[in-house]
């Protein structure tokens, strides 16, 4: 049974908007809910040639530190579909575009506590083209051998949860096909 949403509420903070409803739990208690109303993404795993992943450091002020990840997003207003926004993603991020997209599905990275939605692509026949980071963006591209990226992700070390999601997708995919 679906809670009745008794009021709502909108908080905007900075580039989040916090919701916080008053509901009717199926047994009659009333609670109030918030959970952050996040933007729909998009995560990229993107192979060249050599069947390498072009995986990514980049500075998480969030978490004072430096992660491994994939390429990924928000996809914006002016985008007309996911693959849209994936494209300008990769481009931005590592300076490749791709002549081939394959949808891998979407997750929801957190639906206790976000609406967020995360579209998964592969891309590959990867061509060169210029890296535009955004201003708060510091970003290294490495291309990491397949095997590579799975030791990073099994040691703890890659723990991105849309590249998590990419890669357990793309390997359930490649297992289907072989």
């Amino acid at each position: 049974m679906v809670w009745k949403i008794l009021r709502s509420s909108l908080h905007k903070i900075g580039r989040f908007s916090i919701i916080e409803d008053k509901v009717l739990l199926p047994n009659q208690k009333k609670i109030l809910f918030s959970f952050v109303n996040f933007s729909k993404g998009v995560c990229i795993l993107a192979m060249n040639e050599n069947n390498e992943v072009l995986c990514l450091r980049q500075y998480r002020h969030a978490l004072k530190s430096w992660q491994w990840e994939l390429p990924a997003g928000a996809i914006d207003p002016e985008d007309k579909c996911p693959l849209e926004s994936a494209k300008r993603e990769l481009q931005e991020e590592t300076g490749y575009i791709a002549d081939t997209w394959t949808p891998l599905g979407s997750f929801f990275p957190s639906p206790g506590s976000t609406s967020e939605e995360i579209f998964l692509f592969l891309a590959t026949d990867l061509v060169k083209s210029v890296q535009s980071l955004e201003e708060s963006e510091q970003i290294e591209v490495y291309p990491l051998k397949l095997e590579e990226l799975k030791n990073l992700a099994s040691s703890g070390q890659f723990q991105h949860g849309g590249g998590l999601a990419a890669l357990l997708r793309y390997m359930v995919l490649d297992e289907k096909s072989s």
